[in-house]
């Protein structure tokens, strides 16, 4: 089969349209005729053709009627630089699809604006919608914001409509209007793109997610068209050309021998360019506002408008064109009793190529080239006719549609690759990817597109196409933290953008980067709320990084209060605040030495990790939790001798605690002993009271036998004066002196006392656990043996220190029998060097005791 190179796809469609029953170009139809062939296939064609145009298929975005931008007085009256009519004609003027070239300009003012008073209600309408909706109701909550903003999009464009050219008003009301109404096609989107995702779990249908952007970018071009089509009816005409005949007419009834003007002869739908002959002048201009009106319906997907539009303006075979894209099926290839029609174009590879030629060649129209063009999936002849963002999308998704639909059906139905072999190879091989087409707008050579790129919301709809919920959350955190202030309607709308995905369960970065710059900002009274919306591990995580640098009390009371009323888990997240700094110190517990030497300084971080405590003694029901974080800080202290901060601690709890344990508990009425975990932290802590106590005996002790009182000295050759005043002096010595030793004697009996009271602790131990039933802690069960091994030998060489500074040997050489005892086993945990020293010790006591006429063990020796 051939054709010639400027024959219309028309003729290509199965049936062809019948030419008019009546009328003055009737003897311009000379269809070609193709008979109906039902293909020798095995299997029926996948019923794609749905996806390709919106002819046939169920709309995905319903609409109430909007008026188009820039205002509009009623639903019928067209905007004058859209239509204009002169004698009888249709007139297009200079604007075309997609959003105005001020669309630019008004949003960069958008940044100093306040928004308008009409506006302001904005902000608890979402609230309020989004109080009223449960997340079982998320994409309802979606379409209500849509609803939402359109109303008030509706309310700023009768302001707009109103206002006189210049006034400030305008510029303000007109620039809102531009911003709500950009939020509300990207609700619209949001909901178009997450409801097939979830609901239908069609995550990876690239197939899919490009459908719905085609429809969500027609639908926008939709709202701009409004009601123009019926206008358009009333200017239309039955007869096309009507001026070309007419003067073909009456150059055929009267002899114009001085007639110059080349027209055309005949009349076919080929004529102009088979003749390469002009139309009447009238004609043209008709021509090229039908052929721009076109594709704008087309860019709108209203297929089925475009072809009424094409019939009405007596110009069927125009309309047929567009209908050569639907596959062909025959559903009577099953047999069965009933003829059923058939559907679909039999020669659509046919079709396509012809659609394919007439856009590359240059004689036609520039829009009746972008009209084939976009049938035949040809990109490069779409996008000079694109102005806007939007419509650079949509032509690129197009053809990305039409391109994976020619391969599903390749693939599905087994046809030869031939069939299309007379396509280019850049259209069959095209490997497009959503990421790449993004790539290619950045590329463009559109001024205008470039600079559209760059808006916020267009950047916003990017990601939600792509899914990059990661490239979006980073976006925004740059937005917030190093760029501009941003309009208050385009933050509220990215916090409730942030709480839908929330809602999903999807992970974000944005909801922690703005929670990131109000903690930065030191807007306490805010974070709460939105950290609620994370899940409930963030949350909590979140919200203990936070209150890790909240230092004032009163702060941290206010902090934990909104923290309750934001829903969050308290005691979780105060948990975490104190395991978060008590884990800080990477240092292991180590063997320190013996000397009996005063505390280790204390750090700043040690008295974060003091102060920390604090966060768990606000509410009484944390008071077991406050004890095992103390405890668990103390033996760090322990271990690093660092006892003024271990007594710090100790002090952070309340006196309270263990008795408002037992009574939490027994409330409960619960007929069973307190937790093991409960029970064992109790005596942890009495475990460590009872060692901070004797070392605080013992350098009490330690400085007051180091400060004995000075005894007066006589000098040489004294005068009677200062005999006396000698005398005085050694009387006043001797009274401090007997003071000093009765003070002394007092506090190295306290001091034995306590100390012993950590050698011999009841019930098993010092920092043994009674209770062996507790969940097991490895972490918690090492350091208590490691401070077994670190702290007993030292209570025992500063009780050896006690008994022999003050001459009490024979006590010493008792404290061998308690080490030695097996019902204390206190000689494991003794080194091999600490009990060398011990004993070395002991001998010493033993050699004093003999030096002083006694035995080794300070017994007099009988004779």
């Amino acid at each position: 089969m051939s054709w010639s190179k400027g024959m219309h796809p028309c003729f290509l469609n199965d049936p062809p349209p019948p030419p008019p029953a009546s009328g003055p170009n009737r003897q311009c139809f000379d269809f070609l005729s193709i008979s109906l062939v039902t293909p020798k296939t095995t299997g029926r064609n996948p019923d794609v053709s749905a996806i390709l145009a919106s002819v046939g298929r169920t709309p995905r975005f319903m609409h109430t009627p909007r008026p188009p931008l820039g205002g509009m007085n009623s639903s019928n009256q067209l905007l004058d630089d859209q239509l204009t009519c002169c004698n009888g004609c249709m007139r297009v003027g200079p604007r075309g699809p997609g959003l105005g070239n001020e669309s630019t300009v008004l949003y960069t003012s958008l940044t100093r604006l306040s928004p308008p008073a009409a506006s302001a209600s904005l902000f608890p309408d979402f609230l309020q919608a989004y109080l009223r909706h449960s997340s079982s109701a998320i994409f309802d909550l979606l379409e209500e914001y849509e609803a939402i903003c359109q109303d008030k999009v509706l309310i700023e464009s009768r302001m707009v409509s109103r206002a006189t050219p210049g006034q400030q008003k305008s510029s303000k009301t007109a620039g809102m209007r531009w911003l709500l109404q950009q939020e509300m096609v990207t609700w619209r989107l949001i909901t178009s793109l997450y409801r097939d995702r979830i609901q239908t779990e069609l995550e990876d249908d690239i197939m899919m997610d490009v459908a719905l952007v085609v429809d969500w970018l027609e639908s926008i071009a939709k709202d701009e068209i409004g009601d123009f089509s019926d206008n358009i009816e009333y200017y239309a005409k039955s007869v096309y050309w009507e001026n070309t005949l007419h003067a073909l007419k009456t150059r055929r009834n009267t002899d114009n021998s001085g007639f110059n003007i080349p027209l055309v002869t005949e009349l076919d739908p080929d004529a102009p360019i088979r003749q390469r002959r002009p139309l009447a002048d009238l004609d043209r201009e008709d021509d090229a506002r039908l052929l721009k009106y076109l594709f704008t319906l087309l860019r709108a997907g209203m297929t089925d408008e475009a072809q009424r539009l094409c019939k009405r303006c007596g110009q069927a075979w125009r309309a047929a064109t567009l209908e050569g894209w639907k596959l062909y099926h025959d559903p009577n290839i099953s047999g069965g009793q009933c003829l059923l029609p058939v559907e679909g174009n039999p020669q659509r590879c046919v079709w396509k190529v012809c659609c394919w030629r007439m856009a590359e060649d240059e004689q036609f129209n520039r829009y009746e080239r972008a009209i084939y063009a976009v049938l035949s999936g040809n990109l490069k002849r779409v996008l000079p006719v694109c102005e806007s963002w939007e419509d650079s999308v949509w032509a690129y998704f197009r053809v990305l549609v039409d391109s994976l639909v020619e391969q599903e059906v390749i693939r599905s139905s087994g046809m030869d690759s031939e069939e299309l072999e007379e396509l280019p190879k850049e259209y069959l091989e095209a490997n497009w990817t959503l990421e790449k087409v993004f790539e290619e707008l950045q590329a463009t050579e559109s001024k205008r597109v470039l600079e559209e790129n760059k808006e916020q919301y267009h950047i916003i709809q990017k990601f939600v196409i792509l899914g990059d919920l990661d490239g979006l959350a980073q976006e925004f955190s740059k937005w917030l933290v190093t760029g501009p202030t941003l309009p208050s309607h385009l933050l509220r709308f990215m916090t409730h953008l942030v709480l839908f995905y929330n809602s999903l369960g999807l992970q974000l970065k944005v909801l922690k980067a703005y929670i990131a710059l109000l903690v930065k900002e030191k807007q306490v009274d805010l974070i709460a709320f939105y950290v609620s919306h994370l899940p409930s591990d963030m949350s909590t995580s979140q919200y203990a990084h936070f209150l890790e640098g909240v230092s004032e009390a009163e702060q941290r009371q206010r902090c934990l209060e909104l923290a309750r009323e934001a829903g969050l888990d308290v005691a979780a997240v105060t948990k975490m605040v104190v395991e978060n700094i008590r884990e800080r110190d990477t240092e292991e517990f180590a063997h320190h030495d013996l000397t009996p030497a005063l505390d280790a300084g204390t750090s700043t971080e040690d008295q974060r990790k003091i102060d920390v405590i604090d966060w768990l003694v606000f509410d009484p029901a944390q008071r077991a939790e406050a004890l095992k974080q103390s405890n668990a800080i103390m033996r760090k202290f322990l271990a690093c001798k660092k006892h003024d901060a271990a007594k710090e601690v100790f002090a952070k709890v309340p006196d309270d605690s263990m008795r408002e344990i037992y009574r939490q508990w027994e409330e409960q009425g619960l007929d069973m002993p307190l937790p093991a975990e409960d029970e064992n932290a109790i005596r942890e802590h009495l475990c460590i009271r009872a060692y901070l106590e004797a070392h605080e005996a013992f350098n009490e002790w330690f400085k007051h036998m180091n400060t004995p009182p000075q005894k007066p000295s006589l000098p040489a050759q004294a005068k009677f004066t200062e005999t006396v005043a000698f005398e005085m002096k050694e009387k006043e010595y001797q009274m401090e002196h007997d003071n000093w030793s009765g003070r002394l004697d007092a506090l190295t009996e306290d001091v034995k006392e306590r100390i012993y009271n950590v050698l011999l602790f009841v019930d098993g131990g010092w920092m043994v656990d009674v209770r062996e039933d507790a969940e097991e802690d490895p972490e918690r069960g090492h350091q208590m043996a490691m401070l077994r091994r670190l702290c007993l030998p030292m209570m025992t060489f500063l009780l050896l220190t006690v008994l022999q500074r003050t001459q009490r040997h024979q006590e010493s050489l008792r404290m061998a029998d308690i080490i030695a005892s097996d019902q204390h086993r206190l000689y494991e945990v003794f080194s091999k060097d600490e009990l060398r020293k011990f004993l070395q010790k002991i001998r010493e006591s033993s050699l004093l005791l003999l030096d002083k006429g006694l035995d080794p063990l300070g017994y007099e020796i009988q004779p």
